[in-house]
């Protein structure tokens, strides 16, 4: 092999290498390097109203489980 063949063999090498690299970097590859879809999740926010009804079901859960008495005596 010739110098300017090994030029030219890691020429093609490298352009085969910078494919690989682009593909790995859009959208799905930098997902699937992350960890998978599983492992991004966007932040989930509830509006201000949906947290007072789960705090009012909650309130309401203690409240029932005080009525029956939980049996530790505690009071």
């Amino acid at each position: 092999m010739t110098r300017d063949e090994i030029v030219v063999a890691i020429d093609e090498e490298i352009g085969r290498l910078e494919k690989v690299r682009s593909l790995l970097q859009g959208s799905a590859g930098s997902k699937f390097l992350a960890g998978g879809l599983s492992g991004i999740r966007k932040k989930r926010y509830l509006s201000p109203e949906a947290r007072k009804r789960i705090a009012d079901a909650q309130k309401r859960r203690w409240a029932k489980q005080r009525k029956q008495g939980n049996g530790n005596g505690a009071s």
